[in-house]
């Protein structure tokens, strides 16, 4: 039984918290927030005491953390964690620094323990079947890789200060899922932005709608495009054009029936938002992790992952401030 401690008692502390409590080969044992209404309301529903930050990672009982704390506080954590032997499941992104990330990864790999990268999409049922088609050349040679990720409405302004950027922020799950996809590395990125959904976002500093386009050494490319707003609902698809074909992962909706009358056809709306979308993809990368530690297998996503999508982030917001392609070799 691996015993858990849950650092960051939010959303996702809770998600991850949901899915700990129905396996049978970890539980969490350890929760800590700053709030401490939080915290307590997810120990009682865990059956689990509450502890603070440099408890749980002290605490040799414990043998792994899940760091979902603002991004800020994880360059810490981790070292903390991994100076004591914890494996860690961290949240994207794991720095808004690359030289941060870098350091991170070095202090991981001197302790030599596991370290996962949250990129739940990878784990989304649909997108990993799509994945195993690629794999299996269903399509033949992958050739054109489109990736369409649209919020239903943007975050608040505060949050839009701190997140380090639409590419940083949103476009990150897109920019590994491509790589996920490609199964090559981007040697080639271009990128443009525009504020066309709030102004106050553009005071800010940062865009709300922006594309990129990727291309491997090969030639493969990618199409990447994103809006704090979709007026129909949280927009998730991807399509892979192959030689031999296409392969396609549309929206989820919320329930498969459709209407068909002398106005046309109406179907359901799609799932509302992230928590909802990517219910069972953030189950199955807890499921994941929980089983790689115990077996001690290959852990992915790790953080060399976060380190190239994050690299890639960066590559695209400065290519969308200066209008200038990159060669990322």
């Amino acid at each position: 039984m691996l015993n858990i401690g849950i650092l960051g008692c939010g959303r996702i502390g809770q998600v991850h918290g949901k899915t700990l409590k129905g396996m049978d080969t970890a539980r969490a044992v350890a929760v800590s927030d700053f709030l401490p209404e939080a915290a307590n309301a997810l120990a009682d529903d865990l059956n689990a005491k509450v502890m603070s930050s440099e408890e749980i990672i002290c605490d040799s009982s414990i043998d792994a953390v899940i760091i979902g704390t603002p991004t800020t506080t994880h360059y810490d954590l981790i070292h903390e964690a991994a100076a004591n032997g914890k494996a860690i499941f961290c949240e994207k992104p794991v720095d808004l620094s690359v030289e941060r990330i870098r350091e991170c990864m070095v202090a991981v790999e001197k302790a030599g323990v596991p370290f996962m990268t949250a990129f739940n999409r990878r784990f989304d049922p649909s997108f990993a079947n799509l994945k195993r088609k690629i794999s299996d050349q269903v399509i033949g040679d992958v050739e054109i890789v489109t990736i369409l990720s649209r919020d239903p409405s943007p975050p608040p302004i505060g949050y839009i200060k701190t997140s380090g950027g639409i590419f940083r922020d949103m476009m990150i799950h897109d920019l590994d899922m491509a790589r996920f996809l490609l199964g090559e590395e981007p040697i080639e990125l271009s990128s443009a932005a525009s504020c066309l959904v709030d102004p106050e976002i553009g005071k800010a500093g940062d865009f709300d709608t922006a594309v990129v386009t990727l291309k491997t050494a090969s030639g493969k490319l990618c199409q990447i495009s994103n809006s704090r707003r979709a007026t129909y609902g949280y927009d998730q698809r991807i399509e892979v054009h192959g030689s031999k074909g296409m392969l396609r992962a549309d929206n989820m909706l919320e329930n498969t029936v459709e209407l068909s009358n002398a106005s046309g056809f109406q179907s359901a709306p799609t799932q509302p938002f992230f928590l909802e979308r990517y219910a069972e993809a953030y189950r199955a990368e807890m499921i994941h992790f929980v089983d790689v530690v115990n077996s001690g297998g290959i852990m992915k996503p790790d953080g060399e992952d976060g380190l190239r999508a994050q690299l890639l982030a960066d590559a695209a917001d400065e290519a969308a401030r200066d209008g200038k392609s990159r060669n990322l070799t």
